[in-house]
């Protein structure tokens, strides 16, 4: 799930030397900010004899309304992180920024280092739902253990669990809190703000309350 855990460098590594063996001419690697595995995974692209590019993102907008969906939906948004600030990205800039570097020949060996348009913390991203959904949402920050401990009780296998929540906790723990204009760069647009993203997935649902069933007679 993340080119931070163990052996995600092998796949990837394995995967694009096949794509190369098969015919496949262009490979883009979407990577993290920040982490020495998805470093090494960028070189075994890098390495596979492929025209390459690189997009390395910060945290996702959408992990809020998929992966933390119910953290959201009920109130309280508990996730290791504290009072460091993140440049949260739409997935749909990514994507655009895919697009364009799979088409276009100007990407071929570039870095893309994707950022959202400004710095945010976990409160002001919280400020940000509330306004959004029109329901009080709450930051609580946890240790990383005390979140492994917590997704574990959801069904996740011990050693996967610890896996995610030293991705989150890396990931928020400040080492990437500066922007970039490499959205603007690609596409010749800004950035998508957060508040615009929360603000479209309130409108479409993403954090409705389920509606109680009632008997009938």
């Amino acid at each position: 799930p993340d080119l931070a855990f163990p052996g995600a460098a092998d796949l990837v590594g394995s995967f694009a030397d096949l794509a190369v063996a098969k015919g496949v001419r262009r490979l883009v690697l979407l990577s993290g900010r920040g982490e020495e595995g998805a470093r090494q995974a960028e070189v075994r692209v890098q390495a596979s004899g492929a025209e390459w590019t690189i997009v390395r993102c910060a945290f996702f907008n959408q992990n809020f309304s998929e992966t933390f969906v119910d953290a959201v939906r009920y109130g309280t948004l508990a996730m290791p992180g504290g009072d460091t600030a993140e440049p949260f990205l739409d997935a749909d800039d990514i994507a655009d920024v895919v697009v364009a570097s799979l088409l276009d020949d100007r990407h071929i060996g570039r870095l893309h280092e994707l950022t959202g348009p400004r710095l945010l913390t976990l409160t002001d991203v919280a400020t940000t739902l509330s306004a959004a959904i029109g329901r009080d949402v709450t930051f609580v920050p946890m240790t990383t253990q005390a979140y492994a401990a917590d997704i574990s009780q959801q069904g996740f296998p011990g050693e996967v669990a610890d896996h995610i929540a030293d991705v989150i906790a890396l990931a928020l723990d400040g080492r990437n809190a500066f922007l970039t204009d490499d959205v603007e760069q690609v596409l010749g647009r800004p950035a998508r703000d957060f508040a615009d993203y929360a603000n479209d997935a309130a409108a479409a649902g993403a954090w409705d309350l389920p509606v109680a069933a009632t008997a009938t007679a």
